[in-house]
């Protein structure tokens, strides 16, 4: 599969992942709407996003400033064969 170049299509993927988790959240709340609920998942949304900026800034850029990744998966190898 070749690789997104058009800057419009780039945007337009970013604002249906916004779309995307917003219509999730807003589902979530709305099956079962409580404080604490909402809190976890406020929470949780905070913490992947905390774990992906981990995985492609903090480890390129502080631990292994020669490797570059991929995707996830890509990172996910990478611990891999650094924990052998």
């Amino acid at each position: 599969m070749k690789d997104i170049t058009d800057p419009r299509i780039i945007k337009l993927k970013g604002v249906l992942f916004l779309v995307c988790g917003a219509l999730a959240s807003l589902l979530l709340i709305a099956r079962a709407p409580s404080i604490i609920n909402f809190l976890l998942l406020v929470i949780a949304i905070w913490s992947f996003a905390r774990f992906y900026y981990f995985a492609f800034y903090v480890i390129q850029h502080y631990v292994d400033p020669g490797f570059r990744f991929a995707g996830l998966m890509a990172f996910f190898r990478y611990l891999m064969r650094r924990s052998k």
